[in-house]
């Protein structure tokens, strides 16, 4: 077990969540379903119960780092990792294994998106400890794949190929598919051979850097050259000088899409990566009418199909309207019909160009 690390990542800005999540306080930060814990502690606790909390890492930019240390007061300065930019996934995940490499050269990871839902909680602590058993014995890289219930156009996919095992739930990967769209993903969930990329790994460190030096090589020769700094006064300034002209990339790109050791775990544990309004709306109780609403106090007058979220102490009133999101935090009022949600990322942009950069 002292081998066995986690690195939490936590930087997104969570604009489809606007203005309920802002860019000071993106959704990881947020208590969505009135647990008294944010997405960030609720992926903490979880994660706590099987690796020891000095070994896991916060991965954020680093204006989060004063809300990381205020919600997170179990864990030291020196486990979370401050991005000077936000360079995607695979620059965020090369510095984390390089430096619990320098703490741990043995060290077996999983890495973790710190915004999703579990919902079967002893489920997903008995999956994790299968996956890092197996990753422990094998040159792995290893994906969590879910089960499809439904035609989704916003995850990536994964094909399996034949089991490792016959008494295991784990198989090769075929291949990976990005978003598709809607067609494709019916044909996907159809067929049974596809898996949600739930943007779960785990792997050996060796096992991952080896990876980044044959498909990343000069990326990875960038944070090789710190091995001195890390864990160190130094850490950070080495870092602020090299992140910034890092390749702007995925892990699923610059690694899993080129490796030949991908391999998929097929786990159920009841996940949501709570990425849209729709996906909020599917796992919060909701009343006759099957409105929702989030922590607040309204009066709803022939409505349905709704999601409010407006401040504590604030009450809405509204009337007639069906399939909406009406979502109102510090300065921004925003309603948006539920079906065309993702149009918000495109209101957020406007409001930054057409009226201020003080409402994003």
């Amino acid at each position: 077990m002292k081998n066995n690390y986690c690195v939490i990542m936590a930087g997104g800005v969570g604009s489809r969540f606007w203005p309920y999540s802002t860019e000071k306080r993106p959704k990881q930060f947020l208590d969505f379903f009135g647990t008294g814990r944010s997405l960030l502690q609720m992926t903490f606790d979880r994660f706590s119960k099987i690796i020891p909390i000095e070994n896991i890492f916060i991965a954020s930019n680093s204006s989060y780092k004063n809300l990381i240390m205020e919600q997170l007061p179990e864990i030291k300065e020196n486990q979370i990792l401050l991005e000077p930019a936000r360079r995607n996934t695979a620059p965020c995940i090369l510095y984390a294994m390089n430096k619990i490499e320098a703490i741990n050269p043995n060290a077996n990871v999983i890495v973790t998106p710190s915004d999703h839902l579990i919902l079967k909680e002893e489920e997903f602590i008995r999956t994790v400890k299968v996956a890092m058993d197996y990753t422990q014995k094998h040159d792995k890289i290893l994906t969590m794949g879910i089960k499809p219930h439904r035609p989704e156009t916003a995850y990536g996919y994964i094909q399996i190929d034949e089991k490792v095992d016959p008494n295991s739930n784990i198989y090769k990967v075929k291949t990976f598919t990005e978003k598709p769209n809607l067609e494709l993903a019916k044909i996907f969930v159809e067929s049974g051979e596809f898996f949600w990329n739930c943007g779960m790994f785990v792997w050996k460190v060796q096992t991952i850097l080896s990876a980044f030096d044959n498909f990343m090589g000069e990326m990875s020769n960038k944070f090789r050259t710190g091995k001195c700094f890390y864990n160190t006064q130094e850490e950070q300034s080495f870092i602020d000088r090299i992140y910034k002209n890092c390749t702007n990339i995925s892990i699923d790109y610059a690694i899993l899409e080129k490796a030949m050791n991908v391999d998929v775990m097929a786990a159920d544990f009841g996940w949501s990566d709570v990425g849209t309004w729709g996906s909020i709306y599917e796992h919060s109780d909701k009343d006759v009418e099957s409105n929702v609403s989030l922590q607040c106090k309204s009066l709803l007058y022939d409505c349905k199909d709704n999601v409010i979220a407006i401040p504590d102490g604030k009450l809405a009133v509204i009337q007639g309207l069906e399939d909406y999101i009406i979502a109102e935090a510090d300065n921004v009022l925003l309603i948006c019909k539920k079906s065309e949600e993702q149009r918000i990322r495109q209101f957020v942009n406007d409001t930054q160009v057409k009226i201020g950069k003080e409402y994003i």
